[in-house]
This record gives structure tokens, sequence and C-alpha cells, in this order.
């Protein structure tokens, strides 16, 4: 099959993720072509990746977009690691990089939210949609689009005259997340639907937002528009197909669980776990100095690039020092954690409980001497300001706020227990890497955490019926577990030796594209 795919992210590109999506757009294309799949993988160049070296022009596209003709380049790129059978594209225009040269996302106020980055992922799915009538990536047999940000193709496809030949060619929709939706005006605003393909009629119906009747909600638009879809792991899609519940702690279809009840009984809907890449190498356990060491190293870095010392970064070295300096602070067992800060990861350790205090302060509380918890991780601000005062007054937390990819990789390796208590977790990497470095985890029973993590089997896992519960859960949970270290070094052993041994493999997710998605 020749296999177009068509996503925001690509980390097969040096800088091309800022989520779990990147990782999926990196991996699968390669256990794809090694089933001599032709697989192109197309995101927008952000002004960034059409300027690295290898970059080769191949020719531009033209469109109509927002009431002008323009021209958009197409480019082939240089993968980190090349794979026979998957091409790299990208696509360029100066709106691409309307945030900064290489940056993914914009940030826009909550009055107009998703409103850049829908723009320019409207005129993004314009261009695709002129490349692959235009034959660039020659004869398709699939055409993959990766969440809200690629869904406007599925658009166009159904309802813009000059592209009713792409409806010939199969489609596919990956949900992986389906909190994130890119919902939009239909009129009256410079980023709506009718501002940018003015002129295009439309069933509003099919693609309004259920909530915001007055909206085009891209996820909707990939959800009721394509021949396919997909989630990423099975047990999301039993979630999905759910209403979501805050109140109880339950985050299922967030509005859309009506399109995804007909699309899973028109058996278009299909649940395939992501995978894991097991040739990598992985880091040897770090002693606990060598550990602290690379924390401190990277932690200057962070501090040198700015010209005032953040509150955060003098906590954290502050906290290393002492570490450093204490052998008591340098035993016990050592939990981690490695994510993007958000809700989706940190409202149950913020959860206020009965007595007072936070989950988290709590937890630490319940911790004490017996071990330490280091987080590494940025994101949302209020969240990363909550994690910085609770560092402030618990001396057996460490916060690293900031993102690096090889000491994540040593945390992953160095741990006793990876913590990932996410409200939602569609499917989920970071509980994979770390359980392929034989770090157990104590996760929330939740999406593909459910789906990889087999309570008193090869780690942990907690549930509840509210936020409350949940949190008090993760804490009595976290308790058993310090228990079970201490007193049965046997079944821990055992744990640890089954998280290791654990095999996520994309050759399986694979061929279940091919038998679930892809063929007719």
């Amino acid at each position: 099959m020749n296999i177009l795919m068509v996503a925001a992210e690509n980390d097969a590109l040096d800088r091309g993720k800022v989520g779990g999506i990147g990782d999926v757009v990196r991996d699968i294309p390669a256990a794809l072509a090694q089933f001599d799949h032709q697989v192109n993988v197309l995101i927008p160049g952000y002004q960034f990746f059409s300027r690295q070296s290898g970059a080769r022009v191949i020719g531009t596209v033209k469109v109509h977009f927002a009431g002008r003709e323009e021209l958009v380049g197409v480019f082939q790129v240089m993968a980190k690691s090349p794979v026979a059978g998957v091409t790299q594209w990208v696509l360029e225009h100066p709106l691409f990089g309307i945030g900064g040269v290489g940056k993914i996302y914009c940030d826009d106020p909550p009055d107009r939210p998703f409103a850049t980055d829908a723009s320019k992922f409207a005129l993004f799915s314009l261009a695709v949609a002129q490349a692959i009538k235009d034959g660039i990536f020659g004869q398709l047999d699939v055409i993959h689009l990766h969440d809200w940000h690629a869904a406007l193709v599925a658009f166009l496809r159904r309802f813009h005259p000059e592209y009713r030949v792409l409806a010939g060619i199969r489609t596919v929709y990956s949900i992986h997340n389906i909190a994130l939706q890119g919902i939009r005006p239909f009129a009256n605003d410079s980023s709506s639907l009718t501002a940018w393909y003015p002129g295009v009629h439309f069933h509003a119906e099919e693609i309004c937002d259920p909530r915001y009747r007055d909206c085009i909600n891209p996820m909707r638009v990939g959800i009721n528009l394509c021949d396919k879809v997909h989630a990423v792991s099975p047990n999301y899609v039993q979630e999905i197909v759910r209403p979501s519940d805050p109140e109880r702690g339950f985050f299922g279809g967030e509005g859309l669980e009506d399109d995804l009840q007909r699309a899973d009984a028109e058996q278009r809907l299909a649940g395939i776990l992501n995978g894991a890449d097991y040739d990598a190498s992985i880091p040897a356990p770090l002693a606990a100095p060598r550990l602290l060491e690379l924390c401190l190293n990277e932690l200057l870095v962070w501090m040198a690039a700015k010209a005032q010392a953040e509150s955060t970064h003098l906590i954290a070295y502050h906290r290393l020092c002492e570490w450093r300096s204490s052998k008591k602070r340098q035993s016990g067992i050592l939990l981690t954690s490695v994510g993007r800060i958000t809700d989706q990861k940190a409202l149950l350790l913020r959860q206020t409980l009965p007595s007072g205090q936070s989950a988290l302060d709590v937890m630490l509380a319940r911790l004490g001497d017996r071990g330490r918890l280091i987080l590494l991780g940025s994101g949302d601000i209020e969240l990363e300001s909550f994690l910085t005062k609770v560092a402030s007054r618990n001396s057996n937390f460490l916060f690293l706020k900031g993102y690096s990819e090889s000491l994540g990789q040593h945390m992953y390796s160095s741990g006793d227990l990876f913590l990932m208590p996410s409200s939602f977790e569609p499917c989920g990497i970071s509980q994979m890497l770390a359980m392929r470095a034989g770090q157990p985890c104590l996760v929330h029973e939740v999406g593909g955490l459910r789906n990889t993590v087999q309570n008193d089997i090869n780690g942990f896992s907690f549930s509840g019926d509210s936020l409350v519960q949940q949190a008090e859960n993760l804490i009595t949970r976290l308790e058993e577990v310090l228990q079970l270290e201490k007193d049965d070094a046997a079944k821990w052993k055992a744990i640890r030796s089954a998280a290791a041994q654990a095999r996520f493999l994309w050759s399986d997710a694979a061929q279940a594209y091919k038998q679930l998605l892809y063929n007719p």
C-alpha cells in the first residue's frame, strides 16, 4: 500500500515533537514499512524543517485560501534516522511559522482558543488536499489523518468541489487526545470556516460542535467524515464512547460520545495500542550521586539560559545541594515522574483532601524519610507554580521544570517506582519507557495505562469513583507498594522483572492498522 500520514508533529525530524503524537508518527511508519508498505509522512515546516540540512524543494502547490491565492512549498526532508520505505515531507508557508521559527503550537488567549493554530492548520489541510490531487505522493491507497490538526482534509474531501477526487481514497482518522478538539466558529471571525474556505457549501449538522452549534468541531469532522476511526488503545475506545463526568473524575467522549457510539455501531471504530521501541539502547542504572549530578548539570543549563533565576530553579538547586550533601537523602526508594505538566497529568496530585492539604503534600508526608520523588517536566504555568510551592515545603521532593531527553531516559532506568496518576491517558508512552528499563509503574487505571500495567504483576494501579477518592486511593496504594518493597523482596524483584519483559510492539500495531483500518 501507498500511505500518506498527515499530522502536526513528527519526532522522526529533529525538534518535531511536543507530545505523544510525535512518537506515533515517528514509529508507526517504520513498522508499516517492514511489511512492504510505502509511507509518506507530512507535517507543516513551521519555517524550520524546510531550512534544515538535506531539505530538498520538490515544488509548490497553489491554493485559494481566505480569499487569496497562496503558494505553499513542498519539501522532502531528512529523518534523524532514515528508514527504507518511509519518505519525510513538509509543506511550507509563512503562516506555518506564525508562532515563531520551529514553534509547532501557539498559545491563544482564552477568548479565542485555537484561533492561530486553526487558521494555520486550515491552510495546511488545503495544501495537503491540493498536493494529493496534484499526485505529489503518487497513487495513494490510504490517507491517514492524525488528531484535529489534520481533520479538515476530511472536510475538504467531502465538501470542497475541487477535492472530491479524494473521496476515492480510503481515509482514516486517529484520535490521540479527544480533549483537544480545535473548535472554531463557522463564521464572523477571521479564524472561522467560512473565512478560510469562502463559498464552500457544507452540512453543518455533521460537523458542528454539539455544545456550540455555531462552531465547527474538527475532531467531530474526523470522526464523522472518515472511513475508519482509530483510538490509540483498546481501553480508551471503551471510555470515549461514554459521556464525561468530571465530578466523578471520569473523562470520556468530551461531548462526542454519540458520534463515537455511531461509529462503533457502524464498525468504523477501532482501538489499537501504540508501541515502544525495544531496539533503542537503555542507559544503565545510575547510583544516586551520579543521577543527582546529571540533574544539577541540566538545571544549571536552564538557569544560564535566562538573565534572572526563577524561583522554581532556585528551590531545585537548593534541594539538589541538600540531597548531595546528605547520605540519608541518597538512600531509600526513588520515585520518578517524567512528562508534560498538564491537568491531564497533575489533576489528582493537586486535589484538596479532607485534611485541607493537596494530595501531593499528603503523599510526600506519607513517603517521609523512606524515599524521595523527582518530577521532570514543564507545561501549564499554574500547575508549575503549584509544584514549585509543594517542592518548597517538602524536603523529599525535587521538581525539575524543564525538558531533557537524556535526563528523562536516565530517570526511567534509575528509578525504583514510576508515578503516572493521569486523570485520563489515551495510550501513554512514559509507562512503557519506564517498564522497558525495568522500573515498575504506579498508575491510574485508565486508558492505555490499563492496557499496559497489570496490577501486582508488572506494576501497580488504583482507581476510584470521584477525584477525591482517586487521590486517596493513589496515596493508599503508594503506601502498600512501599510496604511490599520493604517486606517482600522476592515479589518486588518478580514485578520489576515482569515490567522489563513486557512488550508492546509497533509490529503488532502495524498489522492491526492494516487489518482493522486500511483494508476495505
